[in-house]
């Protein structure tokens, strides 16, 4: 099994602290390089820490002033359960058609930002914070707020329902310079005001993370299969008999 990513661990001893008391709710955690030190992370990985508990609603960033324990637990789980499948699914519908207007309206402080997203994916710390922000930014340029909740909610649902945590983990840190290669096509072309071509790359984008994930679900299960297997084997072989 992999390891679980280091900045998920501090996200658990975050929240353990939280619910514990020890940072109450209203008041501030400690700032980012103390944060580091405590836990003897860097700082990216506290920062992606903040971020996830920021999507559990455990915590509000205030811009300038810092992040602060809120009073809202964590959320709620869906009244029906949601795959990792339909998830991605509906990301893409989704996600194509806010690309496909981004191209038509995003500006140059959009693009300067959206271009910085890819090289943050390139260094290990910060790739996967640095994949939903990009996703954020083309959410944004569209000035279409149902568009940025609808984008939010589904971002919310990626990294708070565990099986659908751990369904990405089998795939994302196996194909980085794959998912570089196609946020770059998406840049490219939404760069270009390109909306047809903005639309395709990100069809293209989660039609690869859909057959990952289908990949990595038919391995687990043959990987079932075959313990299955092993424990039958053992239980009537006739190999460790002695005459």
């Amino acid at each position: 099994m992999k390891r679980r990513r280091r900045f998920w661990t501090i996200v658990e001893k975050l929240e353990t602290a939280i619910d514990q008391g020890i940072y109450p709710v209203g008041t501030r955690l400690p700032a980012e390089r103390e944060l580091a030190e405590i836990h003897q992370v860097s700082r990216p990985t506290i920062r992606e820490a903040i971020i996830a508990l920021e999507v559990r609603e455990r915590v509000e960033v205030k811009t300038g002033s810092g992040v602060f324990v809120t009073d809202t637990k964590k959320s709620e789980s869906f009244a029906k359960p949601i795959s990792a499948f339909e998830l991605t699914q509906a990301r893409a519908l989704v996600e194509a058609e806010a690309a496909a207007l981004s191209a038509a309206t995003i500006q140059s402080e959009e693009l300067a930002l959206l271009k910085q997203t890819l090289d943050d994916m390139r260094i290990a710390e910060t790739a996967n914070a640095a994949d939903q922000r990009f996703h954020e930014i083309i959410a944004q340029s569209t000035r279409n707020n149902a568009i940025v909740l609808t984008i939010n909610n589904l971002w919310k649902l990626r990294l708070t329902e565990p099986e659908i945590i751990s369904a990405h983990e089998d795939v994302c840190s196996q194909s980085n310079e794959q998912r570089i290669q196609e946020h770059t096509a998406i840049y490219e072309a939404i760069a270009s005001h390109d909306s047809s071509a903005a639309r395709k790359a990100m069809h293209n984008h989660f039609n690869r993370l859909i057959n990952a994930l289908f990949a990595a679900s038919e391995a687990k299960a043959l990987e079932e299969i075959k313990r299955k297997t092993d424990e039958t084997r053992g239980l009537y072989s006739i190999t460790h008999l002695t005459y």
